[in-house]
């Protein structure tokens, strides 16, 4: 692999091959044959302001991020909430004076988010013309699948269908879904 880099031996910008990783790279002009080591600079850390909305309630966190990393709707980064951190997922981006789906940290104003560690699941289960409303709270990895058995209270019900939150609706039996990627569960009695 070659890596562009001034060469202090020909002084032509030209393609150095690695030959020894670590903090410093020891690198080997391809032009000339100069051998001599290259430190990059580390990227500096900044923290981005994140709205992480928690079921009913929404608080205002931090997150960490390296000055050139580029984030988009969709990632799943670490907020730091006071002296607590929860697992996030970006829903939107704000930058500048729009929301835009993908950014450069540095250009980001406010990031907006959902936990999802923790995550409750709407279902929506059937028992001949009447349908009950649930709600059922678990780990936001949890998975569910179509055709299987799924409990909320006392109810058990089999899953029918899964409404993501993309968007798809998934119906095939035996396909299953994260709890943080569903939207609703539809099933019936048992």
């Amino acid at each position: 692999m070659l890596i562009p880099y001034p060469c202090p031996g020909c002084g032509h910008e030209t393609g150095h091959r690695v030959l020894k990783e670590g903090a410093e790279l020891l690198v080997e002009c391809s032009g000339c044959g100069h051998v001599h080591r290259v430190r990059f600079p580390e990227p500096a850390e900044i923290r981005v302001k994140a709205i992480v909305s928690d079921r009913d309630r929404s608080r205002v966190c931090e997150v960490e991020l390296a000055d050139d990393e580029e984030v988009a709707v969709g990632d799943h980064l670490a907020a730091l909430c006071g002296g607590e951190a929860a697992g996030v997922e970006v829903t939107a981006i704000e930058s500048g004076e729009k929301r835009v789906p993908r950014a450069a940290a540095a250009s980001i104003g406010t990031l907006w988010t959902r936990a999802i560690e923790h995550v409750v699941v709407k279902a929506s289960v059937h028992r001949g013309r009447t349908t009950e409303p649930f709600h059922i709270s678990c780990t936001g990895e949890q998975e569910f699948t179509v055709g299987g058995i799924a409990t909320a209270g006392k109810t058990s019900f089999r899953i029918s269908h899964m409404k993501l939150r993309d968007g798809r609706v998934i119906r095939r039996e035996g396909k299953a879904a994260a709890a943080r990627e569903i939207t609703r569960i539809y099933g019936y009695r048992l």
